[in-house]
């Protein structure tokens, strides 16, 4: 008889970034199929999800891949649900109207390494600052490059995972990296982030290091934030051919800034400042291949004959990706143009 540890993980109800949550469950003779997962549930008063008078809440399996850090093991995505079935009001996943997976996304997940006993970012020395950014992005050797080892362990494990990571590399800012993953759908792009998001974290134990997710973790100081940009298409995007359709899609976020900005992570007025590559918070603007607008229109979209995606760079790298995309697709699905089959 085979055994399987499968690891069942959710997002708790903590204000006003929601943290990972897992545990273990033994299957004997598990089929490896996302089917086979059985529901299961968790004390949700101690996760800030429910009374301690009527403290179950349950686990819904929806996404499942293999462990690469464990023997015989997966890693199983869960929504949370009330005792009743319904979605809890923490779960963003529920929000997500893309039954269809017209909706494409691929998020660029930027985060910080941090070391705990000085609580600056790896690279940062004690009791002082290292040289200002310019050097650090996409950059390689140990006077710009700190972290690689963990940085690398984590692309491999998330291959080895199945994760459909796109690329990495070294940010702006000294012991600041990117992975970004791209889904054809919106439910399972939010499902691979959350899944990266907690190999890294559990990675970073192991090295003593932890991950930090806010988007201005060294403040006022003159140094890029952290974004978690959502690059996003439907049917329509990927074939109008169309500038016009384009500039409606985007105009149709222009009576949304205050929505939008309420799921796109805590803090974002220390990261939106209309400075290091972002628009400033309140206000909206699209252009092409411009990185200080709102939106960001690819020039890989306009060389393709306006056939392709948007860029919504205003999601911080706090943000919960399920949230962003279901507010990018009810926006998007407000503008008045001719979906393209």
């Amino acid at each position: 008889m085979s055994v399987a540890k499968l690891e069942y993980i959710w997002l708790d109800g903590y204000k006003p970034i929601q943290s990972l949550r897992s545990k273990t469950k033994i299957e004997r003779d598990f089929s490896g199929k996302l089917e086979d997962c059985s529901m299961w549930s968790f004390d949700g008063s101690s996760t800030e999800q429910a009374e301690g008078g009527s403290s179950d809440c349950l686990l819904k399996p929806v996404y499942i891949v293999k462990d690469p850090q464990r023997k015989n093991a997966y890693l199983v995505m869960c929504e949370v649900l009330n005792p009743d079935g319904t979605p809890h009001e923490s779960n963003g996943r529920a929000l997500i109207e893309d039954d269809d997976n017209d909706f494409w996304f691929g998020f660029e997940q930027e985060y910080f390494l941090w070391n705990p006993a000085t609580d600056k970012p790896l690279g940062f020395p004690e009791g002082g600052y290292p040289r200002p950014q310019g050097p650090y992005y996409c950059s390689v050797g140990a006077a710009n490059a700190y972290g690689r080892d963990i940085v690398e362990e984590h692309l491999d494990a998330c291959l080895e995972a199945g994760l459909n990571v796109e690329g990495i590399n070294a940010e702006v800012a000294a012991g600041q990296w990117e992975f970004q993953i791209f889904s054809k759908g919106a439910k399972e792009a939010g499902d691979q982030i959350w899944i990266a998001r907690y190999i890294l974290e559990r990675i970073g134990e192991k090295y003593g290091v932890t991950i930090n997710w806010h988007c201005k973790p060294l403040g006022k100081l003159d140094w890029n934030g952290s974004g978690m940009h959502a690059n996003f298409s439907n049917s329509t995007l990927r074939t109008c051919g169309s500038r016009e359709v384009y500039e409606q899609i985007c105009e149709s976020f222009r009576p949304y800034i205050k929505e939008h900005i309420d799921v796109y992570g805590p803090d974002n007025h220390l990261r939106l400042t209309g400075k290091h590559e972002t628009a400033a918070i309140h206000e909206f603007k699209y252009g092409v291949s411009d990185r200080g607008a709102s939106i960001r229109i690819p020039i890989a979209t306009v060389e393709r004959g306006w056939k392709g995606w948007l860029e919504d760079r205003r999601p911080n790298s706090a943000a919960d990706p399920y949230k962003v995309a279901a507010r990018i697709i009810k926006t998007v699905k407000t503008a008045d143009v001719a979906v393209t089959a």
